[in-house]
């Protein structure tokens, strides 16, 4: 019986990469990604979050913190990249993790991400409705909360219903749903736009800027605050442990990136717009958070920054005050953007969880003139926009960070499986006479191996698994027993590296105070992971040409992946409360509607290869999935 279940919770969807055909209309150029990635990650916190680690966290050493939190949120972008190269369809992380490690997974994958893109488009669309409320100097906040106050909150509710949020996602949903092309021109506009402004404060900062600001000593703090000693002089007043907790804060700003392998149909080049638009977006978004972070510490001393509205207030301090309003409309610009990010991908992963029959088949209805998945942006709109009429999500913004961070480990062992295993993820008709390199006694010609230039002979038959292969594979291609290796190994690893980081966000104190227990156990987690990276890299990779690769593996994924964990161990308990509230719900639609109706339940047929797994693996109470069927 649990074999049984064990098959059936991690069957892969069959994907066949030759087929062109799609239901969408592909429209969307490479400038169109990047700017919707651009859009989507340079949001409202360019304008807020640069003053308010720079004052509290980093000083000055804030353009680090960017710089840490890119090359982190750049491991993740080119895991994405690699994807976007392999697998040109609708889906983004819910897709990958289908494809590459088990129904399961792409359920919680997508579900949570789901989670993510509604979140973020209400308090998005509640930051849009607060920064235009403060232009026209709180008249519209006092009018709602005068007239329509909620009495009964529960902790959860707002203090009055935001009519002007609700009124700007129903917006942006009717634009969605009338067609890509348009809402792409609209993006690039407003993406436009915020460029400029940004290029303006970067320059206005290095014109009237001083050098002096970096550079700050204890005397002129003292002078400012004589009764605050918590701070120290220099470029890095806080210290490492101050730029490394502001690079964890800065992370969260290069979020939003993936949204753009949700466009995969409607690329007009995917395999080769995708991962230009993932690395490029990314590379510009970097170069902004840097230049604004730079200009503001220039302009003025960061302990007078102001955390709520830094750039007004720094421009104030070098007497341009009137550049407020060049500020204010960036920062509606980057709110547009940004919510138009939250909201295009939300419906797509609705529209392949549907397609796939994991969630109600009805939200996967397409508008065929317009070619776009109308039922699930309408359905979508609608709760994102209740819940930003209704209510305070402050509390509810940590669970974002799950789902996205979920998805980066998700995809980065992903990724990394997949590279060691022979064949390819296509199963049309040319490729199914062998999915695998080896695995039989008999191999056809005309299959994946033959581009490879090996002649029949030249292939190994299957090889038996012994303690030698792990370390001394029999050659230089991929095969099922070197891939099963890395399949049980990435599985070790990940178990590894999730304990290695609770450790280290829960017994901190205990490691700064170099207690012996935790210092070893620290040392062995390490030394651990280091053996099982050793026993990935031995094994072969695949040679399959793709248009992008993952440089370094498996070093690369594998650190990416122990960011993401890191970061979400960062997380109160309340947060992981909430998201078991969510996936209680998100299980009971699955096994009592999705697991039936599943297209890959439906596609199975006799004599298809189909891999086995111990239902072991199934049980195992992983954060990231570590292990997928045996041959891909």
């Amino acid at each position: 019986l649990m074999a049984s279940l064990g098959r059936i919770l991690l069957r892969r969807r069959a994907l066949d990469c030759s087929d062109e055909g799609t239901r969408f209309a592909r429209c969307l150029s490479t400038l169109d990604l990047v700017a919707l990635g651009v859009g989507s990650t340079l949001g409202a916190g360019v304008y807020v979050l640069a003053g308010e680690v720079a004052r509290e966290k980093a000083g000055p050493a804030i353009v680090l913190c960017f710089l840490i939190a890119a090359l982190s949120s750049m491991l993740a972008g080119l895991c994405y990249a690699e994807f976007g190269a392999r697998v040109p369809k609708t889906g983004s992380a819910y897709l990958y993790s289908y494809v590459t490690v088990g129904e399961i997974w792409a359920f919680i994958t997508g579900w949570n991400l789901i989670l993510s893109y509604v979140i973020g488009t209400a308090s998005v669309a509640r930051a849009w409705s607060s920064t235009f409320d403060n232009l026209v100097e709180q008249k519209i906040s006092f009018f709602l909360r005068t007239s329509m106050a909620m009495e009964v909150r529960w902790g959860v509710l707002a203090e009055y219903p935001d009519l002007f949020a609700l009124i700007i996602v129903l917006l942006l949903t009717g634009l969605l749903a009338f067609g890509v092309s348009e809402s792409a021109l609209i993006n690039k506009i407003f993406t436009g736009v915020n460029l400029v402004v940004l290029g303006f404060i970067i320059i206005s900062g290095f014109v009237k800027g001083d050098t002096d600001h970096w550079n700050l000593t204890l005397e002129d703090f003292v002078n400012t605050y004589p009764n605050d000693t918590n701070t120290s002089s220099g470029f890095a007043p806080f210290g490492l442990s101050g730029i490394l907790s502001g690079a964890a804060t800065c992370f969260y700003a290069f979020v939003g990136f993936d949204c753009i392998a949700t466009t995969s149909e409607e690329a007009k080049n995917p395999m080769r717009s995708i991962p230009v638009g993932i690395v490029a977006s990314l590379l510009i978004c970097f170069f902004a958070y840097f230049g604004v972070s730079a200009a503001l510490t220039l302009m003025m001393p960061y302990y007078l920054l102001n955390t709520q509205s830094p750039l007004p207030e720094a421009f104030n301090y070098v007497g341009w005050a009137p550049a407020r309003y060049i500020v204010a409309v960036g920062s509606l610009c980057a709110l547009s953007t940004s919510l138009l990010g939250s909201m295009f991908p939300m419906p797509r992963v609705i529209y392949a969880m549907a397609e796939d029959g994991l969630l109600f088949r009805g939200l996967s209805r397409m508008n065929t003139r317009t070619k776009t998945p109308l039922m699930a942006t309408i359905v979508s709109g609608c709760v994102a926009s209740l819940m930003a009429f209704f209510f305070e999500l402050a509390a509810l913004v940590d669970l974002m960070s799950i789902g996205t961070l979920l998805a980066y480990s998700l995809v980065a062992i992903c990724v990394l499986i997949l590279r060691y295993q022979p064949g390819t993820l296509s199963s049309s008709s040319q490729t199914e006479k062998l999915v695998e390199l080896v695995g039989g006694e008999k191999v056809a010609r005309g299959d994946s191996g033959d581009k490879y230039g090996l002649d029949l002979e030249d292939r190994p038959l299957r090889e038996k698994f012994t303690p030698r292969r792990l370390l001394f594979p029999s050659g230089a291609l991929p095969t099922k027993t070197s891939g099963n290796i890395v399949y049980a190994t990435t599985a070790i690893i990940s178990v590894l590296i999730t304990v290695l980081c609770v450790v280290l966000a829960g017994k901190l104190g205990e490691l700064v105070e170099v207690q012996p227990v935790w210092v070893t156990v620290c040392v062995v987690l390490a030394l651990l992971c280091a053996l099982c990276v050793i026993l990935i890299w031995r094994q072969p990779e695949s040679k399959e040409a793709l248009t992008f690769k993952v440089p370094l593996l498996p070093w690369l994924p594998l650190f990416s992946v122990f960011v993401n964990i890191y970061l979400m161990m960062q997380l109160d308990m309340a947060t992981w409360c909430r998201f078991a509230v969510w996936m209680a719900i998100g299980f009971a639609i699955y096994f009592f509607y999705g697991i039936w109706h599943s297209s890959a339940a439906a596609s199975s047929t006799p004599g298809k290869y189909e891999p086995s797994l111990p239902s072991l693996f199934v049980a195992v109470p992983l954060i990231v999935s570590p292990w997928c069927p045996a041959a891909i």
